[in-house]
């Protein structure tokens, strides 16, 4: 096919042999399915801010920590600078996390490279060296899709042990090559510790999952992994290899009212007393 305009500094540049097929457009990005050497690869495209439909991106950014405090202040600001640093810094991202998760041991594509908005990675592939199926687009039995949810939740686990929560996990981000489940497009993963969202999207990515798997394995919608996995985070009991239950329980201990008053009191009389002019003591 004819060289993307994107893609051609790419091909000058000998990090692409040729440029097989459009694999998918989406809304952050297209997909190319590339020749490089003997190896088929991905050539993921992102869209300019202007032409994303992604709305959220303050959300997701929040919490995210820039190495250059010139970079950090030009993109607190509105100036076209600081709106192109902000951009890089969104574009990059999928590039951090998707290092940063294959070295925790998650199941993703494996980064090649990064160019000019343009992210060469691994072309996850079926058993058939094809492009690999979204879970969308497979019908499972019961067992799979039993055993496919367990591993998505020990990659959420492991990529929160890794400090990151994925934020749009949905059966249109995961591919199924014949070892399992794949997670894909990450531009939008935050910063667990830093992101006061972090627990309401682990939240929905595990809800996404269950509701998914939900459909050929009915017993797992009753499962409440979401709960479970945050409350082992914050306690610091969470790791790699934990076992999950899929249980939570709510903490239903009843608050001493009483005592709650009295506190509240107490703080408002010393906030009384600092707050007082010195010519009253």
């Amino acid at each position: 096919m004819k060289v993307p305009k994107r893609l051609q500094p790419l091909v000058d540049d000998g990090m692409i042999d040729e440029v097989m097929a459009q694999l998918m457009s989406g809304k952050e990005a297209q997909v190319y399915v590339v020749r490089c050497g003997d190896s088929l690869r991905c050539a993921k495209v992102f869209k300019e801010a202007s032409k994303r439909s992604f709305k959220q991106a303050v959300q997701y950014q929040e919490g995210r920590k820039m190495r250059n405090s010139r970079r950090a202040r030009a993109m607190s600001k509105k100036t076209r600078y600081g709106q192109k640093e902000q951009e890089q810094a969104w574009l990059s991202a999928e590039v951090d996390a998707l290092y940063r998760l294959a070295a925790a041991g998650v199941r993703v594509p494996e980064p090649f490279g990064f160019v000019d908005g343009v992210l060469l990675m691994e072309l996850v592939a079926d058993e058939d060296g094809y492009a690999a199926p979204r879970l969308d687009d497979v019908t499972l039995t019961a067992e799979q899709a039993s055993e496919y949810h367990d591993q998505v939740m020990g990659d959420v686990v492991r990529m929160l042990c890794a400090g990151l929560v994925h934020g749009d996990l949905s059966e249109f981000n995961v591919l199924l090559d014949p070892d399992g489940p794949v997670i894909i497009d990450l531009p939008q993963a935050v910063d667990a510790a830093g992101n006061n969202n972090a627990a309401m999207m682990l939240q929905r990515d595990v809800d996404n999952m269950r509701a998914y798997f939900g459909r050929f394995a009915p017993e797992l919608l009753t499962t409440d992994y979401g709960r479970e996995i945050w409350a082992l985070y914050e306690a610091g009991e969470l790791h790699p290899e934990i076992t999950l239950t899929g249980l939570f329980e709510q903490d239903a201990s009843s608050v001493d009212v009483a005592d709650l008053m009295a506190v509240i009191e107490d703080v408002r009389e010393e906030e009384a007393e600092r707050m007082a002019p010195a010519w009253e003591e």
